[in-house]
């Protein structure tokens, strides 16, 4: 029971440990929302703002993750993480 929980909390943490990321993301999707249905964008236009969106986002996340160093191995990981506390309650 413990080991399927420690994997339901990396998975969370998957999702979870880059609030930017995930903000960023939300961030395009809904950009591109607006270029598509509020400014009635060519549907070439907003694919390529997507995708090079995505790609920048990805980018920026991985250069600052570099910067963070290495994240900490399953075994080593604190039961306090933000993934754990939101599989508790």
């Amino acid at each position: 029971m413990k080991t399927i929980g420690t994997i339901l909390r990396e998975i969370a943490a998957l999702f979870i440990d880059d609030e930017r990321l995930a903000l960023a993301i939300l961030a395009l999707v809904g950009l591109c929302a607006c270029l598509a249905f509020g400014l009635h964008g060519s549907p070439i236009g907003v694919a390529a703002a997507l995708t090079g969106g995505s790609v920048l986002v990805l980018a920026f996340s991985v250069r600052q993750g570099a910067k963070r160093g290495p994240r900490r191995p399953i075994r080593e990981a604190s039961s306090q993480t933000a993934a754990s506390r939101i599989i508790r309650h």
